[in-house]
């Protein structure tokens, strides 16, 4: 997952405001919580000394309706299907111990992740520990993730 400071660093830094923020940082930070898009950052699309640091955001940004409610994000074209954030995911230990929580594929559909047609998916994912009133910033799956397939918005 790309950081605000690898963002901030692709734009033009000129705080033209034309993205409807106050400055270029801010609009960074939206960038990544995706509540604005690259195309918004009008100097980038329109100018053609920032072409480079369009096509680059454009590929370290994913778009917002790949998004689950949680904010959760699996990049497909990343997951090598390995099952490590199936098996780390605290919820679907406790809701399938005998399958996800023992290694191995998981046994019932309660569980959040799992790994379909060699890509894992998620369900349920009003279960997750990251969802509801009684939230917890719980990185599982994003921790034991080899190839960054995994991130939360």
């Amino acid at each position: 997952m790309a950081s605000v400071m690898e963002i901030y660093q692709l734009l033009p830094k000129t705080n033209c405001k034309e993205c409807g923020k106050s400055t270029c940082m801010a609009f960074a930070v939206d960038l990544l919580s995706r509540k604005l898009k690259v195309e918004d950052c009008l100097p980038l699309v329109r100018e053609g000394k920032y072409k480079a640091s369009y096509e680059k955001l454009s590929g370290m940004v994913t778009p917002v309706g790949d998004v689950t409610e949680t904010g959760l994000i699996v990049h497909a074209d990343k997951c090598i299907g390995c099952g490590n954030c199936v098996v780390a995911c605290p919820v679907n230990v406790a809701a399938d111990p005998m399958g996800a929580g023992s290694g191995k594929a998981p046994t019932c559909d309660r569980v959040i992740l799992k790994v379909e047609d060699g890509v894992v998916k998620a369900a349920n994912v009003q279960e997750c520990r990251r969802f509801g009133e009684n939230k917890i910033l719980c990185v599982a799956c994003i921790d034991t993730c080899p190839t960054k397939a995994i991130e939360f918005v």
